[in-house]
This record gives C-alpha cells, sequence and structure tokens, in this order.
C-alpha cells in the first residue's frame, strides 16, 4: 500500500528518516515530547482511576495484607518494563506489541500478539470509561442521569454507567481524531493534576490516620481456603492496575527522538505508578474508620467511601473530580494506542479494511477512520453491562489476561533471540548488557505465572453469584473465541500478502 509522507519538520528529518529504514514514510506527527510520553504511559495505567475502582477487590480477598500483592506486582512488571525499554530502543514504531513480537517471532506470532493486544485495549477503553460511574454520582446527584441506585452492580446504576461512558468516548473520539498534539496537551495536564492528587490524597489520609502501618500485616482469609490462595486472587487488583506502560512505545512515530526518550518514559511511568499506588494503599488502610467491618471490601463503598468518610463531604468530592479527570485522561490514553494499534496493523494491510484503516488524514496527522471504529466497538461493548453487569465485568477481568499474554508473546521470542546472539544495540541506546539474559528469563517465567492466576477458573472471581459455568470458564472460552476471529479475519486478509516487515526482519 502506498503511502503519502506529511512535510517533516527539520528538528523530525532525522526521526523520519531513522523510521524509513524500516520500511515506512512518517505519516504521523511528531509533537510530543518527553513529558508528554510519561504521561501516555503513566495515564494508562491511571492509578487514582484503577485503583479507586479496584480497591474492593483486592482488600475483599486478602484484607490489609493485600497490599503486599502490589510490591511483588510491580517488580514483575518492571521486569517486563526493562524488556520493553530495550525494544523501544531498537524498534521506535507504532503499533508496538505486534512490530516487537513480529520482528522477534515472525508474522503469525507477532499478528497474534497484535491482535490480542488490540482485542484487551479495546475492552480496557470500555472499562475505563465505565469508571466514572464510580465516581461521579457520589459528587453529585444530577449525575445519576438514570433515576434510581447509583451501585455499579444495580440495574440503574449500570444503565447510568453506560450513559457516561458513551459520553466520554465521544469526547475522547473526537479528541484523537484532532490532532495529537491536542491529545498529547489534555493527557499531560490531567496526569499533571492525578499526580498532584495522589500527593494531596495520601498526605490528607495519612493526616487522618486510625492505626499504625502494621496493619499491612492483617491477614483474613476466603472461608474455605487458604490465605495464600486469597492472597493469589487479592493480587489480581495489583495485576489489573499495573498494564499499559508500553502505550509510550505506541506513540514512537509521534515522539522526538524516541530511541532514547521512549525507553525511559516506559521504565518512569512503571515507577511513579507503583510508588504512588503503594502510598495510595497504605494511607487508606491506616485511615479507614474500620478494616473489619466490611465497607472496605464492599463494591458499592471501597476506597471512593474511605474520602467520603473521613475528610468529609466537600474535601472528599475535590478529590472525586480529580479522580474523576484521571479517569477521563485513562480512557484518553486507552483509545490513543488502541488507535495507534489499529493503525499499524492495518499499514502491514493484516486487518479488515485496511486501506481505509491505515489513511491518515493530511489535515491533523491523524489515523480518523481507526480512532472512530475503537471508539465506537468500545461503546457496543458498554451495551453488554446494561443487561448483564457481571457479564461485563467478566470481559474486563479477562481482558487483562490478553494483555499479559500478549507481554508474554513479546518477551518469550525476545528470550530466545537474545540466547542466539541476534539482540544486539548501538552505542549510546538503552540496554540491559549483561544482566539481560537474567531479566528477560524472571519476565518470561512472571508473565507466565500472571496470565495463568488471571485466567484460572473460579467461582469468587468470575461467577461470584454461582450457577454460570460459561462464566466460570469465560477466560479460556473467550481467549479461544478471539483466536478464532483473529484466526478468520487474517486468514481473509493476509493469503496474498508478502508483508515488506518479513523482508525488513530477514535482513536484520
Amino acid at each position: 500500500m502506498s503511502v503519502t509522507p506529511i512535510d517533516v519538520e527539520p528538528e523530525s528529518a532525522a526521526d523520519a528518516g531513522d523510521l524509513s529504514t524500516f520500511g515506512y514514510g512518517q505519516q504521523l506527527r511528531r509533537k510530543i515530547g518527553g513529558y508528554g510520553s510519561f504521561a501516555a504511559g503513566f495515564s494508562f495505567v491511571s492509578i487514582l482511576t484503577t485503583v479507586f475502582q479496584l480497591f474492593f477487590f483486592g482488600f475483599g480477598f486478602g484484607g490489609p495484607a493485600f497490599f503486599w500483592t502490589w510490591p511483588i506486582v510491580l517488580i514483575g512488571q518492571l521486569l517486563v518494563a526493562l524488556c520493553f525499554a530495550e525494544l523501544a530502543a531498537r524498534y521506535p514504531i507504532s503499533g508496538a506489541i505486534y512490530q516487537w513480537a513480529t520482528r522477534l517471532g515472525g508474522r503469525i506470532w507477532g499478528w497474534t500478539a497484535g491482535w490480542l493486544m488490540m482485542v484487551a485495549q479495546v475492552v480496557t477503553l470500555a472499562g475505563a470509561a465505565i469508571a466514572l460511574q464510580v465516581v461521579l454520582p457520589p459528587v453529585w446527584s444530577g449525575f445519576q442521569l438514570v433515576p434510581g441506585d447509583s451501585s455499579l452492580t444495580s440495574p440503574t446504576g449500570a444503565a447510568n454507567a453506560v450513559v457516561l461512558g458513551v459520553l466520554l468516548l465521544c469526547v475522547t473520539t473526537a479528541v484523537t481524531a484532532t490532532g495529537v498534539r491536542l491529545m498529547s496537551v489534555i493527557n499531560s495536564v490531567g496526569v499533571t493534576c492525578e499526580l498532584v492528587g495522589v500527593a494531596l490524597l495520601c498526605v490528607a489520609l495519612f493526616s487522618h490516620a486510625e492505626r499504625g502501618p502494621q496493619v499491612v500485616f492483617q491477614a483474613q482469609g476466603t472461608a474455605g481456603h487458604s490465605y495464600l490462595w486469597s492472597f493469589a486472587v487479592s493480587g489480581l487488583m495489583a495485576a489489573y492496575v499495573l498494564v499499559g506502560f508500553d502505550s509510550a512505545g505506541e506513540l514512537s512515530e509521534e515522539t522526538r527522538d524516541p530511541r532514547r526518550t521512549t525507553p525511559r518514559t516506559i521504565i518512569r511511568a512503571v515507577l511513579v505508578s507503583g510508588l504512588g499506588g503503594a502510598l495510595m494503599l497504605l494511607a487508606t488502610l491506616m485511615a479507614a474508620g474500620s478494616v473489619t467491618d466490611g465497607s472496605l471490601g464492599d463494591p458499592a463503598r471501597g476506597l471512593p467511601f474511605v474520602l467520603t468518610d473521613r475528610l468529609g463531604e466537600t474535601l472528599g468530592s475535590v478529590f472525586l473530580i480529580d479522580v474523576a479527570i484521571a479517569v477521563s485522561v485513562c480512557t484518553l490514553a486507552i483509545q490513543t494506542a488502541a488507535t495507534r494499534m489499529v493503525f499499524s496493523m492495518s499499514r502491514d494491510g493484516v486487518l479488515p479494511f485496511s486501506a481505509g484503516l491505515a489513511t491518515v488524514n493530511p489535515r491533523t496527522g491523524t489515523p480518523v477512520r481507526a480512532s472512530v471504529l475503537v471508539g465506537v466497538l468500545a461503546a457496543a461493548l458498554l451495551l453488554v453491562n446494561v443487561g448483564n453487569p457481571a457479564l461485563f465485568t467478566t470481559i474486563a477481568s479477562v481482558c487483562i489476561m490478553l494483555l499479559y499474554l500478549a507481554y508474554l508473546m513479546v518477551t518469550l521470542p525476545m528470550l530466545v533471540r537474545r540466547l542466539r546472539g541476534g539482540l544486539p544495540s548501538r552505542p549510546g541506546e538503552f540496554s540491559l548488557g549483561r544482566w539481560g539474559v537474567v531479566v528477560n528469563v524472571l519476565a518470561v517465567a512472571w508473565g507466565a505465572l500472571m496470565a495463568i492466576n488471571l485466567g484460572w477458573p473460579r467461582d469468587e472471581v468470575f461467577d461470584p453469584t454461582g450457577g454460570h459455568l460459561y462464566l466460570l470458564w469465560f477466560a479460556p472460552l473467550f481467549l479461544i473465541g478471539a483466536l478464532a476471529v483473529g484466526a478468520l479475519a487474517y486468514l481473509t486478509r493476509t493469503r496474498r500478502l508478502a508483508l515488506p516487515v518479513l523482508a525488513l526482519d530477514v535482513a536484520e
């Protein structure tokens, strides 16, 4: 497929020339600097969004001691991030997971990783948008547009969550279609608000502490199971949160000097998210009125209840507004990353309707059709939440497993290539050096362990109300279904295609 490169600014000419060595012209506009790149990765993780949304889950299974799952997951994900940082320096191309896996494992392997990642991103986008329901109605009852109970698990709460989510998706779709510069500015401002909010929130909660930090050693298990089982399940909360840092790599073709900038911002996004999240968890556990009355594990109360209960309605509402900002920029970041994945795969002609989805608007410098498609798919997926909130929650949970599988499909062939001595780095590029093999082995082991833990059939996770066998086994069923649909799409598009990326990979 022929493309028309945009006029390249003088300061981006070197980056455009670098991109051309991979067989791609500079179609997207390089408007993102170092902070914007960091913001892309941090806002996808968005600890304010996800910790607020999922705190009850981790506490409900593990009690206060579930805190220790956070540093464990952080270390594991940092190992993956270090591997990704090396690849970001070596392959600064949009559609990072797809591009990296293809160049390391071949066309079919890379396409599968990209497909799983794309599906997971769209589902994650819907899950992020629906989080507005957790924070806006408690701030003002007028946000409950569907009269009734605002709880996310109630019929009226579930319906209102869809309304708020679709409205947010309309805004984020418009922004991502308008231009990367506007997206980056909004993202950077939002991330700054989130970072300030996290710091002030921790200070406020620590100043209202009811108990000391030793609370994190209090363990409580789920009836009928050992605490180790409960601890492993509670760790899914941290696993759900600490993903998406690779989105800085998705914007490589729009980042200035990406070989140097992106590796640093990927690692920084993980570390800052990890530190901020740990402080939020500790502050919440220390400030909560009670850690034994069940309120912290209640989906209708959880962390938002601690804010309003301990800080008062006014100050608590201010922090909830900051959380709403974080939810919005998180949704924007996920949609941007998903759009770049669709664009990158379509540019190689491996998705249905590739010709249209790979088109970059010459005025905005963005793949508008890809952005609209991602927004429409996420909005359509939200409709599931109206009729069956439990099914939507299950789908959102399973998509995190797909993210870990996609990550594993990068780190595994990377390890094989590394052991064969085929992963050299240029002078000045980020490299793990002699620690590369050790870090890579641990990253593969970690990814495999977490993928199994995330998909393991558990009544309490996938079918808490009982009686739905398809929900219990939804993770493997969803994976099989996603791969089956993907295989059909792949065969219909690639039967007669010889992708230039393969020639590039062989020539390296």
